[in-house]
């Protein structure tokens, strides 16, 4: 295979998994947050009938349908475009990250961020955490099982560099999510659309993941 259409099929996958997102999110908009539009509009509808002769319990009750709309927005907001990702990588990599903590508790995060971080162009920075969110997709286990993942961002002689050090239990694990071939994809679409490099060491049990540019 050429150069070219290695490139070629990297950049289809990077465009398929991207379309992707978007397809489910605009799923979870018509399964939820336009049903939950639906039903506060309806109920604003039902006060007007009512003359707003409302109870305590049932002001509470809306108090609480509008902040779950308001938090389901927030977040569909930063799905779209990560929180601080105009002013600060590490914390939009902080921010990406705070979901996986919670969603999976089998997993020891460490994570190292510096405090302050150089101007980066926005369309860079949105690839990176990206790349970071589709490899975690790729290389967690989808069951539960004790693995261990350190995620470093640093700044070597004025290369930015992003490692990503997953820890599994047993060789197996490693060796397959190792060898899975949608990592080569993201590898050579991250290389090209930032014109960086991105790589992986193993050792032991221990997959490195890089990405500088």
């Amino acid at each position: 295979m050429t150069y070219e259409q290695r490139i070629q099929q990297a950049l289809q996958w990077w465009s398929y998994r991207q379309s992707i997102k978007l397809f489910l999110e605009a799923e979870k908009i018509r399964d939820s947050l336009l049903q939950e539009s639906f039903t506060i509009r309806r109920s604003l509808d039902v006060l007007k009938i009512d003359k707003l002769n409302l109870s305590i319990n049932k002001i509470l009750e809306y108090i609480q349908k509008i902040d779950h709309f308001h938090h389901s927005l927030v977040q569909l907001s930063d799905r779209l475009c990560p929180v601080y990702i105009q002013d600060s990588l590490p914390l939009s990599i902080q921010s990406l990250l705070d979901p996986w903590l919670v969603s999976n508790p089998h997993v020891y995060f460490h994570i190292d961020m510096p405090v302050s971080w150089r101007n980066e162009p926005v369309e860079c920075s949105f690839i990176i955490l990206r790349a970071l969110e589709e490899l975690l997709t790729i290389t967690l286990p989808k069951f539960s099982t004790a693995i261990s993942i350190h995620i470093s961002l640093k700044e070597k002689e004025q290369t930015g560099e992003l490692s990503v050090h997953i820890t599994y239990p047993d060789i197996s694990t490693m060796m397959f999510y190792s060898n899975l071939p949608e990592l080569k994809y993201l590898s050579d679409s991250v290389q090209f659309l930032i014109s960086g490099k991105c790589f992986y060491k193993i050792r032991n049990l221990r997959i490195a993941w890089y990405f500088s540019w």
